[in-house]
């Protein structure tokens, strides 16, 4: 379930997770997602979606998504993956400044959980290391006592991401495995996070320590786009996008590094996830 920073409660895609149950929850089902969840068919259907053919598609989701178009920029339309990577307009997503304010990286559905003793932290039902997720021992050492910040990705949301502080950042590292879905329902048979291709980068913020930051792809998004190596960066520039599908940024926070907003540390206690939006408010230097 899902909660709006107001404390209104979303529906949810029930048709989509009917689906979902099917494949993760039979035999026959789960021998279809074998093809399914293959790199190779992600990067097929990659080629179709970035093709003039794929055009014809955008209007029905458009109208079932229920997406405001008026808040992006329609021009140069010219396929699905052009009309999904489109870029907000920047009134519509203003990001706040405030240099000890930590802000959201994107639109998206967010969890906040500790990261407690052995670094193991719980999503949906699913345990998971942090070391699973960036297959670094060490790494995951330094984040132990801090956050993990979950941010789930519906294909409705806009899905370019920004930085969170001005920073130095290290080379990104790739990590390749299958794309899953990253739908909660997913989660009840899977290891999603340990699964999934993924990249991630450490962030050297001024005013929030070291944080790693980790985009997941998932079922049909096997391009994570991110525009910087190693590279020097200021608040809400333009960190990467996604390209087709709903995916999942995780980030980590050391001990005592930030404070994150009661509704939010409420919502994530209750079992819910909050609404968030790219360059809002979400907690504030520890």
């Amino acid at each position: 379930m899902i909660k709006t920073r107001n404390g209104q409660t979303i529906v949810t895609n029930e048709g989509q997770n009917k689906l979902l149950k099917k494949l993760y929850g039979s035999a026959g089902g789960r021998i279809l997602l074998k093809g399914l969840t293959a790199p190779a068919l992600s990067r097929t259907v990659g080629k179709f979606m970035d093709s003039r053919y794929s055009k014809p598609l955008i209007k029905p989701f458009i109208k079932k998504s229920g997406i405001d178009t008026s808040e992006y920029v329609m021009d140069c339309i010219y396929s699905y993956n052009s009309f999904f990577t489109r870029k907000v307009k920047p009134s519509r997503r203003p990001i706040d400044y405030t240099p000890d304010h930590l802000i959201s990286p994107c639109d998206s559905k967010l969890t906040a959980y500790k990261i407690g003793r052995n670094s193991i932290f719980r999503i949906k039902g699913s345990r998971y290391r942090v070391s699973d997720l960036l297959q670094n021992e060490f790494l995951a050492e330094r984040f132990k006592g801090g956050y993990c910040l979950i941010f789930r990705l519906e294909v409705n949301d806009y899905h370019r991401y920004c930085y969170i502080d001005n920073c130095t950042k290290t080379d990104n590292t790739f990590i390749q495995g299958e794309l899953h879905t990253v739908n909660p329902i997913a989660l009840e048979r899977y290891n999603i996070y340990k699964r999934n291709s993924r990249e991630y980068t450490v962030m050297h913020t001024d005013n929030f320590g070291d944080v790693v930051q980790v985009e997941v792809g998932a079922m049909m998004v096997g391009r994570i786009v991110n525009h910087h190596g190693e590279c020097t960066v200021r608040r809400g520039d333009e960190k990467g996008m996604f390209e087709f599908g709903g995916s999942t940024i995780v980030m980590l926070f050391e001990k005592d590094s930030i404070a994150i907003d009661e509704d939010i540390l409420r919502n994530s206690a209750n079992g819910y996830e909050t609404a968030v939006k790219y360059g809002e408010k979400i907690g504030i230097a520890g």
